[in-house]
C-alpha cells in the first residue's frame, strides 16, 4: 500500500524523467492542498496555544510559551529573560516585576539582590509547548459532553428522518404517475431559491404554537424535508428499472414493502450521499438552533462555541480548541463515506 502511495505521489510523464509540465502540475497540487489545508493546520497548530501565546507578536507558528523559573522567596514561578547588554550582558534573569520601562530583576542564583534594568535590553527565553489544559478544561468546566450529546441527538435522528421523508418523496415522484406531478416537482425545486431567512419567521411561529421551542424537536422537524435530498434521490431512482417494481406488484407486494425492500437497498449509493451531506448540515447549522433553543443546557456546540465570545473579552485559546473537537466527527464521518460522495452523485446527476 505504501509501495503504491510513493509511486502515485512521484509518478511522471514517462520513462522516469521529469519534464517541466510534472514540476508545474506537482507545483499547481501543492498550492492547492496549501489552501485548502493551511488554515485547518493554523487551526489545530493555535488550539494548543495558550491565551497569552496567541496575542504574541510577532505570532509564531508553533505553541510557545515563556520559560519560567521557581526562585526561592517568591511563591510564584517568575519569567526568565537574557539580558542583551550592559554590566549584566549574558546573563538569565529573572523579571520580579515590570514598572514602566524600568524592570525589577534578580538573578535566580543570588535571590536576595534586586537589579533594575531597563526592559528594552533584553530578550525573552522561549519553549516550546502544547497548552493541553486547553481541551482538559474545556470538558471539566464548560459543560462539554452535554453539548455534544445535543448535538450528536439532533444530527442523528434529523439524518435518519431526512433518509426517510426524502426517499419517500424521491420514490412518489419517480415512480408515480399523477396528474400535476411534474408541477410538483417544479414547486419544490423553486423552493431552493428562497433563503432560509425568509422563512425563519413562520418556522418559528410554527414551532412556538407547537410548544417545541426550547426543544431539541423544533431543530428537528422543520429541517426534515429538504429539496436537494428529494431532487438527488428523485434523479436515482428514475435510473431503476420500473419493470422490476411491476413484477414485485404482481408478486402482491405492497407499496410500502416495495419501497422498503426494493428501492431504498438499490438507492444505498444515493442515501449514503445525501446522509453525508445532512450530517454536515445539522451538525454545523447555528442559525435555526440560536432562535429556538434558548436555556443553555439544550445548546448544541455551535451554540456553545458562541458562548465564549463576550461582550470585552473572548477565550480564543478556549473557542480554537472547541473549534477543533467540533470538526472532528464531521471529519471521521466524511473519510468513512467519502467512496460514497462520487458514486452517488454520478448516478444521481445523470438519468
Amino acid at each position: 500500500m505504501s509501495n503504491r502511495i510513493v509511486s502515485v505521489l512521484t509518478a511522471t510523464r514517462g520513462r522516469g524523467r521529469w519534464d517541466w509540465t510534472d514540476w508545474a502540475s506537482y507545483g499547481y497540487l501543492f498550492l492547492g492542498v496549501l489552501i485548502m489545508f493551511g488554515p485547518v493546520l493554523w487551526l489545530g497548530i493555535s488550539s494548543l496555544k495558550s491565551q497569552a501565546g496567541l496575542g504574541e507578536y510577532p505570532p509564531t507558528l508553533l505553541p510557545t510559551e515563556q520559560v519560567r523559573a521557581t526562585v526561592p522567596g517568591y511563591t510564584n514561578p517568575l519569567p526568565l529573560f537574557k539580558i542583551d547588554g550592559g554590566d549584566q550582558a549574558g546573563k538569565t534573569l529573572a523579571e520580579i516585576r515590570r514598572v514602566g520601562i524600568q524592570a525589577q530583576m534578580v538573578d535566580p542564583a543570588d535571590p536576595k539582590t534586586v537589579i533594575r534594568l531597563p526592559v528594552e535590553g533584553r530578550t525573552r527565553m522561549m519553549q516550546v509547548r502544547a497548552a493541553w489544559d486547553n481541551y482538559t478544561d474545556l470538558i471539566a468546566k464548560f459543560n462539554f459532553g452535554r453539548y455534544l450529546w445535543n448535538s450528536v441527538f439532533i444530527t442523528t435522528i434529523a439524518t435518519v428522518l431526512t433518509l426517510l421523508v426524502n426517499s419517500m418523496a424521491a420514490f412518489a415522484l419517480s415512480k408515480y404517475k399523477f396528474a400535476g406531478r411534474d408541477m410538483v416537482f417544479l414547486i419544490m425545486l423553486a423552493t431552493l431559491m428562497i433563503p432560509p431567512t425568509i422563512v425563519l419567521v413562520p418556522n418559528y411561529l410554527i414551532v412556538a404554537m407547537l410548544g417545541l421551542t426550547s426543544n431539541p424537536w423544533g431543530v428537528i422537524w422543520p429541517a426534515v424535508a429538504t429539496p436537494t435530498g428529494v431532487f438527488m434521490l428523485r434523479q436515482y431512482m428514475l435510473s431503476l428499472p420500473d419493470d422490476l417494481i411491476e413484477a414485485a406488484r404482481m408478486d402482491n407486494a405492497s407499496e410500502w414493502r416495495i419501497y422498503w425492500r426494493i428501492v431504498l437497498p438499490l438507492s444505498a449509493p444515493a442515501l449514503a450521499v445525501l446522509a453525508i451531506f445532512s450530517v454536515m448540515w445539522r451538525w454545523n447549522e447555528f442559525l435555526w438552533p440560536m432562535v429556538v433553543l434558548s436555556r443553555s443546557e439544550s445548546f448544541t456546540l455551535q451554540l456553545a462555541l458562541n458562548s465564549f465570545q463576550g461582550e470585552l473579552t473572548t477565550a480564543w485559546n478556549y473557542l480554537l480548541a472547541m473549534t477543533v473537537l467540533t470538526l472532528l466527527p464531521v471529519t471521521v464521518v466524511f473519510l468513512f463515506l467519502q467512496k460514497y460522495i462520487t458514486q452517488g452523485i454520478a448516478s444521481a446527476g445523470v438519468k
